[in-house]
């Protein structure tokens, strides 16, 4: 079954079928719809807390793609719990991509919500909010050196996106530095900062209910993308790995993700993570050349086009540019981590791409 229409337990429908799900007492699920993008939905959670004013308030784990229709089904499924946006009093947003800022931004203006981000999304966070051209120059910049170059000029010649406006990446009002307790209502969440999928990741841990909102940085189906971010960096990977073995090392705990239905256990779903990324690195590592051979090495962009994507396992031609890049930077990171642990070594110079040997 594919990912789209994989069942999630809380609704017994397909996860992104729309409502307000009970994912655990007092905790809703709301899946809202991402515009022309291959996850579907992004599940927003809105935890009850009790209110002197109002008898219940809400806290959200995460707001959403401020697009209309996502603002709408919100609208729609807060209603069916007996709620509205006026009883949003905080968003703690696992990570600055749009799908999950945007409307927290938003509805902050409506309501006056506090949104809540980690302090390490401030880097990308400044690029998004200035000039739209840096961050195509920064993310080709990347491209360029995976070898991705015909990829890297598409990217810096893409026309300006008009789907989320510059006044969408306003700053929060709280920064998440460190991990630390937060209390939400009479629950405690641990903020745990995870870096990986972007730098300033984090997931939320209630503990006492067995709980983790564990945004994009543990997903119940598929992998999240490395890296994939406006201050690119070479190790993506190797924080992703860390961060998983942080989760793993926290109680086993019932896995609220970001995208797919919710999933019964953290452990398990960090394990089979650590072991994918375990075989890409493999599958990375013969697919070099070795260093005492001394031919011209290999770019990430080259070691992508040997490796299998996807469940269906597609060739890198096959793919979309988007898709393309993905796969060029997330081969640039495996690398690097081969590089790291001394099973590979990598020159670059003269603003060429990096070219990799295994050692």
């Amino acid at each position: 079954m594919s990912t789209a229409k994989a069942i999630s337990p809380d609704s017994d429908r397909p996860w992104g079928d729309p409502g307000a799900w009970p994912a655990a007492p007092g905790v809703h699920r709301i899946p809202l719809p991402l515009p022309n993008d291959g996850l579907l939905a992004v599940n927003v959670y809105a935890i009850e807390t009790p209110d002197a004013d109002r008898g219940t308030a809400l806290t959200l784990v995460d707001g959403g793609w401020a697009i209309a229709e996502a603002q709408e089904v919100l609208e729609k499924a807060l209603s069916s719990i007996g709620a509205g946006f006026g009883d949003i009093r905080r968003f703690l947003v696992t990570h600055v991509h749009r799908d999950h800022y945007t409307q927290a931004v938003a509805l902050r203006r409506l309501n006056g919500a506090e949104v809540v981000l980690g302090r390490r999304e401030e880097p990308s966070l400044a690029l998004v909010r200035g000039s739209e051209q840096e961050v195509r120059t920064r993310m080709g910049g990347a491209l360029a050196d995976a070898g991705a170059v015909e990829i890297a000029e598409l990217w810096k010649r893409a026309p300006d996106d008009a789907s989320t406006p510059n006044d969408l990446w306003e700053l929060p009002d709280t920064w998440l530095e460190g991990d630390q307790p937060l209390t939400v209502g009479a629950r405690t969440l641990d903020a745990v900062h995870t870096p990986g999928h972007t730098q300033g990741h984090y997931v939320f841990a209630d503990r006492a209910d067995g709980l983790l909102f564990a945004g994009d940085h543990v997903l119940p189906t598929i992998t999240p993308s490395i890296g994939f971010e406006p201050d690119t960096r070479l190790q993506p990977l190797a924080d992703f790995l860390a961060s998983l073995a942080k989760v793993r090392a926290m109680p086993d705990l019932s896995l609220l993700p970001a995208h797919g239905p919710v999933h019964g256990s953290s452990h398990g779903r960090v394990e089979a993570l650590l072991a994918h990324h375990d075989t890409r690195l493999e599958l990375s590592l013969r697919a070099l050349e070795p260093q005492a051979d001394g031919g011209a090495g290999m770019s990430a962009y080259d070691v992508a086009g040997e490796l299998p994507w996807t469940r269906r396992e597609r060739t890198l031609a096959s793919l979309d540019p988007f898709n393309t890049a993905l796969a060029s930077l997330e081969t640039r990171a495996h690398l690097e981590v081969l590089v790291a642990r001394g099973q590979a070594v990598v020159r670059r110079g003269d603003g060429a791409p990096g070219r990799y040997w295994r050692a």
